[in-house]
């Protein structure tokens, strides 16, 4: 392990600077998630490198792999009191049946690589608003794909309206980080299938939505236009990264860091991202907009750095008679594509769901466990595509 107070210093990122990001190709390399390609050389878990001259996430065996996942898995779907029955014959009450029965099977008929985040939003209100809770280590050994998971450090997502911020600076917040690593990193530490970490989904970091105006923001944007806020701000975040990531690097020394999941819609100040760039692997946006507008906002910061980047929440919706909503295959099939033509993108994770509850209102099933058939071809002739794509980069 390098000295990360050393790198830190090392790797003050200057916005615009040429300078800098030539010297970031060299760095890249020296990062514990970051790695050369080398095709003779055997990789036991997934790292990130250039191929190319392309980012790509490269699987335990080194090759090139560009992830495509599935977010929001939750069974509790099957047991509303109308269709638990579903949940029980079919499946026998058994979390490993449905996971090894159905889901898995499921989404690698779809073509889909990676499960993304598994979490998904139960209640929604101004007051209550919350997600399913994460999969345990045994539930992602029975589902056998590539997967994500989030580490829950912190409680300052966007949508999140019950919980006060976190003092960075304090023991607690310490020994908290340290506890959430080993809970979870000491379990994952050995697992080929775990590609990395998340932590925060859509950190306020200088924004708030209406649910947690009471709490403010993390950060008094305000204090941006001094150069001695700008300084705070970034001595908060340099913080926060620090302390989640060595907290992981105790347990778990062998797999990516992806971060948070910033809300590319909402301000992201640069020097959230230069304090987080010693201490992550990987740059993670949620985005829901036009597919160019989604590219445009990675090469906003592709110039800035040198780091690979991962679109981990994203979907495009039309409404439907019911109140429900469906995926708009047209423009899932073309956010695809120019995300695999943007070098700095790893891959596309969309907001499914597996199933549609009563609060989300969208999924690929519905909640008597029925296929929605013409967004699932759709879906599946596009991801297919994929695998056409990275074919040429396979042999390099």
């Amino acid at each position: 392990m390098h000295n990360v107070d050393s790198m830190l210093s090392r790797r003050r990122f200057l916005a615009g600077s040429s300078a800098v990001v030539a010297g970031l190709e060299v760095m890249a390399c020296e990062k514990p998630g970051v790695i050369p390609f080398s095709k003779s050389e055997k990789k036991d878990f997934y790292r990130v490198g250039k191929r190319g001259g392309r980012w790509f996430f490269l699987d335990p065996n080194g090759n090139p792999f560009f992830s495509i996942g599935l977010n929001h898995i939750d069974s509790a779907t099957l047991r509303y009191s109308e269709n638990i029955q579903i949940w029980r014959e079919k499946y026998g009450n058994n979390m490993e049946r449905w996971l090894s029965e159905s889901v898995k099977p499921d989404l690698v008929a779809w073509g889909f690589n990676t499960v993304g985040w598994v979490q998904e939003v139960v209640t929604r209100s101004p007051t209550n608003h919350r997600h399913s809770r994460n999969f345990t280590f045994e539930e992602y050994q029975w589902l056998d794909m590539p997967y994500g998971h989030m580490l829950p450090f912190a409680d300052f997502h966007q949508w999140e309206a019950e919980t006060r911020h976190s003092d960075f600076f304090s023991k607690d917040f310490e020994d908290w980080c340290d506890y959430v690593a080993r809970a979870h990193c000491g379990r994952f530490a050995d697992d080929p299938k775990l590609i990395g970490y998340f932590y925060i989904d859509c950190p306020t970091w200088v924004h708030t939505r209406k649910e947690n105006r009471w709490k403010g923001p993390l950060f008094d944007p305000d204090d941006l236009k001094t150069e001695a806020g700008r300084r705070r701000l970034a001595e908060i975040a340099g913080r926060y990264y620090k302390v989640t990531h060595d907290a992981i690097r105790r347990y778990d020394k062998n797999h990516l860091i992806l971060g948070d999941r910033y809300e590319a819609n909402a301000p992201l100040p640069v020097e959230v991202v230069e304090a987080a760039a010693p201490y992550i692997d990987v740059i993670s946006f949620q985005h829901f907009a036009r597919p160019e507008k989604i590219v445009a906002n990675l090469a906003f910061w592709r110039q800035r750095f040198d780091l690979p980047m991962l679109v981990a929440d994203c979907c495009h919706s039309v409404r439907l008679p019911n109140g429900y909503t469906s995926h708009d295959v047209g423009r899932y099939r073309q956010t695809l594509k120019l995300l695999f033509r943007d070098p700095s993108c790893l891959g596309y994770h969309l907001c499914g769901a597996y199933l549609a509850n009563r609060v989300r209102k969208r999924g690929l099933r519905d909640e008597q466990d029925e296929v929605v058939p013409d967004v699932i071809q759709g879906i599946t002739r596009a991801n297919s595509q994929v695998r056409e794509w990275i074919k040429p980069f396979e042999t390099e």
